[in-house]
């Protein structure tokens, strides 16, 4: 494990979530405030803000806590608004399975979707010799981490300045353009590209659905697009290879 952290890929992850640092900031520095804001107590605003990695599940839940909802409501809420992890855990599964179970858990509560983006366009195809396992793993730790030190971090100044930061002032819309951003550096393609339009699309018609639950169809209308596309593929060559015959 030491060995990761002098890793070159480590350095390179830690550099990568730094240009994309000022929009995860945002993000926690907002969250930090609304805990604040909601009327929690100090010990569960400083619980969740150094425990919890999830923006969007936090901004669902914490008026739910404040105003006493049941358990099951909030943790119901919680799961899914983050559904879209399903994927990407799914997605990143032959990365990690030939890892001990205590890192296969640390590489998921790492797990946010910069970092996912990030990881997914540096490496997009598991590796398979050693040298490029170590340099996966340690090129993840290094997103991971310091994502987590982004975001405790910036959440830990929004309680500080809870009372000084006043909620209107829209800051979270830079974390948006943070993730547009990645987005856009990494539809290289026009599989990627329809894949995007799909889910932006989708994403915007279902917008009124409860529980943020437009993000996971969104995710999956453009995997479906994606995958029916995949397999229109090679019936397509094999028809220009026989001159258009059926």
């Amino acid at each position: 494990m030491r060995s990761l952290f002098r890793h070159p890929e480590f350095r390179a992850g830690v550099r990568d979530m730094g240009s994309v640092a000022p929009g995860i900031a945002t993000w926690g520095l907002m969250t930090g405030v609304a805990m604040v804001k909601s009327g929690m107590s100090l010990f569960e605003v400083l619980l969740m803000g150094v425990t919890v990695l999830a923006g969007s599940s936090q901004l669902a839940a914490i008026p739910l806590i404040a105003a006493g909802a049941p358990m099951w409501v909030i943790l119901a809420t919680a799961f899914c608004v983050n559904l879209r992890f399903v994927v990407f855990s799914a997605h990143l599964r032959p990365y990690v399975m030939h890892q001990p179970l205590w890192r296969r858990l640390l590489s998921g509560y790492f797990m946010a979707d910069l970092n996912y983006v990030l990881f997914t366009k540096r490496h997009p195809e598991p590796a398979t010799a050693p040298r490029d396992i170590e340099a996966q793993h340690a090129y993840w730790l290094g997103t991971g981490l310091s994502n987590w030190v982004i975001w405790v971090g910036s959440s830990l100044l929004g309680i500080a300045l809870a009372n000084s930061i006043p909620v209107h002032w829209g800051l979270a819309f830079a974390g948006i353009l943070a993730l547009v951003g990645i987005t856009c550096s990494i539809g290289t393609s026009r599989m990627q590209a329809l894949a995007a339009l799909t889910a932006g699309v989708v994403a915007v018609a279902t917008f009124a659905w409860p529980l943020r639950l437009n993000i996971v169809v969104a995710i999956g209308a453009a995997v479906a697009i994606c995958l029916m596309l995949e397999r229109m593929r090679p019936h397509a060559g094999a028809l220009a290879e026989d001159g258009g015959r059926p």
